[in-house]
């Protein structure tokens, strides 16, 4: 019974760890197995977020891929707003999250960009922006349910792979206390950090921080292209 309690979940769950970019899974392959350990515990939770297909996401472009790492903490937990990208939301979300709707106010102080079209930052993924929460998943209407799931060992694994083949040619943005806890892991990089954009939190340090011309301004000086901050 105990083999069969075992099995079930990870036939659910399928081959994950081949979800990811091949070059995140050469680059991760010691964490496979930490990897099915926590997606078992993501299975048994059934209100857990976001949606499977999407739970790893971030992981989507090879590393290489990567300019820029913006860091959260989790999900948003509600289930509408959970797309597992850090800070995205699905387009056309309407009332935006709050954290989500003071990115946008520092993006049109900092760069002045008066028109978000469509709430949609997934785009920034596309163009070198990895949005990488420190935990994956959650539960559904519940913050920070799966902190003990072992997703804080996986992620750091990332981020320290991602600064093997970025190293100096990466910027970091960490957005509050639990991002900059891995300011060590991200010695190689170029940092940058503040206050989070949460309403808790936001004025005091976040708006005025103008991260996203911080950012644009260190990348060409490593010679890389500035990031389209539009969506």
């Amino acid at each position: 019974m105990l083999l069969r309690l075992t099995i079930l979940p990870l036939f659910r769950l399928g081959f994950v760890f081949e979800e990811m970019h091949p070059a995140w899974q050469a680059l991760l392959e010691d964490k496979r197995e930490l990897l099915t350990q926590i997606l078992v515990r993501y299975s048994e939770d059934p209100n857990a977020i976001p949606a499977r297909q999407n739970l790893l996401r971030a992981f989507e472009y090879p590393p290489e891929h990567y300019r820029v790492l913006i860091l959260g903490q989790d999900p948003y937990p509600n289930p509408e707003h959970a797309i597992g990208l850090a800070f995205a939301v699905p387009e056309g979300t309407l009332p935006l999250p709050p954290s989500l709707g003071n990115i946008f106010k520092e993006l049109r102080n900092d760069l002045g960009v008066s028109i978000v079209k469509t709430a949609d930052i997934s785009v920034w993924a596309q163009r070198g922006v990895m949005l990488l929460n420190r935990h994956l998943s959650t539960s559904a209407n519940n913050s920070a349910a799966h902190l003990n799931f072992g997703w804080g060992e996986f992620t750091e694994a990332a981020v320290a792979a991602l600064c093997r083949v970025r190293g100096k040619n990466l910027v970091a943005i960490l957005w509050g206390q639990k991002a900059q806890e891995l300011a060590g892991v991200l010695k190689d990089a170029r940092v940058i950090s503040s206050a989070h954009p949460s309403p808790l939190s936001s004025y005091r340090g976040f708006f005025g921080s103008k991260p996203f011309s911080a950012c644009n301004k260190l990348l060409l000086e490593l010679g890389e292209p500035e990031i389209d901050w539009s969506c």
